[in-house]
């Protein structure tokens, strides 16, 4: 059930979404070996954001996944998601942070109960 939740301050009017979502989709369930019907991948845009004192492009974004997170894989996730953003969104690697979350069982609901 890993969850990416990524905000931006960038517009993305005009941006084709939908391959930002796939490609990050497949990016996660690959690193952590998650099946990727259980992947999750939110994206919103023009947040008021500022990074290191300007609002120029950047990104912050949150992890959570029931197991598949260590020091290893968190990096590989860190590094994944910043090319997207980058190649797709033009926000440098060093404008976005990402934190991760190691979640129980039992502080996740899905499909009317928890896992």
């Amino acid at each position: 059930m890993p969850c990416l939740n990524v905000s931006t301050n960038v517009n993305l009017e005009g941006v084709d979404t939908s391959a930002i979502l796939a490609e990050a989709s497949k990016s996660v369930a690959s690193i952590i070996g998650k099946p990727e019907a259980y992947v999750m991948v939110v994206l919103k845009g023009s947040v008021p954001m500022a990074f290191g004192g300007t609002q120029e492009p950047a990104a912050y974004g949150e992890l959570v996944s029931i197991g598949g997170l260590n020091p290893d894989v968190n990096k590989k996730l860190s590094a994944g998601i910043a090319a997207i953003l980058e190649s797709k969104l033009s926000i440098p690697k060093s404008r976005f942070y990402l934190k991760f979350h190691d979640s129980k069982r039992s502080d996740f609901g899905w499909n009317g109960s928890t896992f």
